[in-house]
C-alpha cells in the first residue's frame, strides 16, 4: 500500500490509481494531492525535445560579431568560454560554462529519460535516482543571468566596436523562456507517476 501526504495539511491518504484526467484531494482540506493526465507527458516531451534544439543551434553559431576597422570576427559561447581560460579567468570561464551548457543540457536530458520512460511505462528504481539528478542540477540552469552580462557585455563593445547579434544571442534569448518553461514541469508530477505501479497506468 502506497500513502501519501497532503502538501498543506500533512494529513495520509492511501493513493490509488485514477482514470485519465481525474484529481485526487484531500479529505480534510481539500488540496490537490495528485493527478493523473496521460497527455502532459507528451506534452513535456514536445517541450524538452524543441528546447533541446534550440540549445544545440545556440551552441553551433556565434554570439555575436565584432566589426573594427573592417575586421569582423564572431564566437561561439564555447570560443568564449575558450578565450576566458585563455585570458587567465579560468573561473568566469567554469561558471558560463556550468550554468549556460553543462546544467541546461543535464536537466534536459535527465527529463527526456524519465519522461520517455513514463511514456513507454518502463518504471524502475532507477527513476528514482535521475529524479534526484534532477532537483540538485535545476538550481544551477542560470540562462537569465547569463543573458543579463551578455547585455551589460555588449553595452560596454558597443563604444568601441560594432557589434552585430549572431544567431546564437536570438537563440539564447527563445532558449531563456523554454528553459523556464521546462522549470515548471511540476517535479510533484512526475514522482506521482514514478511511485504509480506500470500495471496501473496502463489499466487507466
Amino acid at each position: 500500500m502506497t500513502l501519501i501526504a497532503c502538501h498543506e495539511c500533512d494529513t495520509l491518504h492511501r493513493k490509488v490509481v485514477l482514470p485519465a484526467g481525474a484529481v485526487a484531494r484531500c479529505s480534510r482540506c481539500g488540496g490537490m494531492l495528485y493527478r493523473y493526465s496521460p497527455e502532459r507527458l507528451d506534452h513535456h516531451l514536445a517541450l524538452v525535445l524543441g528546447t533541446l534544439i534550440v540549445l544545440v543551434i545556440a551552441n553551433s553559431f556565434p554570439i555575436i560579431s565584432l566589426e573594427l576597422q573592417g575586421y569582423r570576427h564572431g564566437s561561439t559561447l564555447l570560443g568564449a568560454v575558450n578565450a576566458l581560460f585563455d585570458a587567465d579567468m579560468a573561473l568566469v570561464a567554469v561558471l558560463v560554462l556550468l550554468t549556460a551548457i553543462i546544467f541546461p543540457l543535464a536537466e534536459l536530458l535527465l527529463l527526456l529519460v524519465v519522461l520517455l520512460a513514463l511514456r513507454r511505462d518502463r518504471g524502475g528504481p532507477e527513476l528514482h535516482d535521475w529524479l534526484r539528478w534532477l532537483q540538485h542540477v535545476r538550481p544551477w540552469v542560470m540562462l537569465d543571468v547569463f543573458l543579463m552580462a551578455v547585455l551589460v557585455a555588449l553595452t560596454k563593445l558597443a563604444h568601441t566596436a560594432t557589434v552585430i547579434p549572431g544567431v546564437a544571442l536570438w537563440a539564447f534569448a527563445v532558449l531563456a523562456f523554454l528553459m523556464a518553461a521546462v522549470a515548471a514541469i511540476d517535479s510533484r508530477d512526475l514522482w506521482d507517476r514514478v511511485t504509480v505501479p506500470a500495471r496501473g497506468r496502463r489499466s487507466s
